[in-house]
């Protein structure tokens, strides 16, 4: 079986989402530029252990498109709306990149709405030069380079095409850069990922995510919350050196290196991180009746 596409009208605003099982939500949240499309090869080896739900955030996949400034406030504005209007309950949520901003400051003031969180690839310490991939910081130089930053922000497909094949260590195919280049095929497209280059460039955005990042990474540091870190070397946001600062002061975590990759693990790894996610799934529920199912409520 394959995720079932569905849509949800958040005031006027349709959001897609794509969902397969039953239970307990498990809420996955994509990076940028990418959409729910990057979990449909994660979700059928998790499916069986409760609601898998993986969000289209507004602006990016079938989701649509709003007059809007996509700001953090706006993604996280949709996100609470979304979970408000699904009612969702005692969620496991699931991270990527960009999601895990999203994700981790939801958590953090919905502690008694979380079961679990999972995170790959994900901003657990600020965005500063010295705790970034050699990689992403041959991005954020050219990002900084004000001749180059309109071509982006002005051409969301640029961007699909000139940096997308540089998260990953494998080639993509031309089917999968031309789906992920679809939903920059509409007028004003490129406002979404405009914003989301903000957060690498010096000003209010940038200052607003790391201010989000320092107080949600405090946060993880005292939360009971069981926590699993998915990772791959060399990594692009999260490297090695994040790995054991994580490794160092997260508590109930539980860490799993599947491999050589950059960002997009999904795309080579799908069949490991989707086994890895469901043994992890399958021991917290088992510590939990264990434990009398405990929540400590940090």
């Amino acid at each position: 079986m394959t995720p079932k596409s569905q849509s949800i009208d958040i005031a006027g605003t349709t959001l897609h989402y794509l969902e397969q099982g039953e239970g307990d939500p498990i809420l996955f949240l994509h990076s940028i530029p990418m959409s729910s499309y990057i979990w449909r090869n994660i979700i059928p080896y998790v499916s069986w252990l409760g609601r898998c739900i993986a969000l289209d955030f507004v602006g990016f996949g079938k989701s649509d498109h709003p007059n809007i400034q996509y700001r953090i406030d706006d993604h996280i504005h949709y996100l609470q709306a979304f979970i408000d209007k699904l009612n969702l309950k005692h969620i496991t949520l699931v991270m990527h990149g960009f999601g895990s901003i999203i994700g981790f400051h939801y958590a953090q003031h919905h502690k008694a709405n979380c079961k679990g969180l999972v995170f790959y690839e994900s901003f657990l310490r600020s965005i500063k030069p010295e705790v970034l991939s050699l990689p992403l910081q041959e991005q954020i130089i050219t990002l900084e380079d004000v001749t180059s930053l309109p071509d982006f922000s002005h051409n969301g497909l640029t961007y699909i095409d000139k940096m997308l094949p540089q998260f990953i260590m494998n080639e993509l195919s031309h089917q999968l850069m031309d789906y992920y280049r679809s939903p920059f095929l509409e007028d004003r497209s490129y406002t979404q990922i405009s914003s989301y280059l903000q957060l690498f460039r010096d000003g209010a955005m940038r200052q607003q995510a790391n201010q989000m990042i320092e107080s949600y990474s405090q946060w993880l540091t005292k939360t009971n919350l069981p926590k699993l870190l998915l990772y791959s070397i060399p990594g692009f946001i999260t490297t090695v050196a994040t790995v054991m600062w994580a490794k160092d002061n997260l508590p109930e975590l539980e860490i799993i290196d599947f491999g050589e990759e950059l960002h997009l693990g999904q795309e080579t790894y799908p069949e490991m991180i989707g086994e890895s996610i469901s043994v992890w799934l399958q021991g917290i529920e088992q510590n939990a009746l264990m434990n009398g199912d405990r929540n400590d409520g940090i």
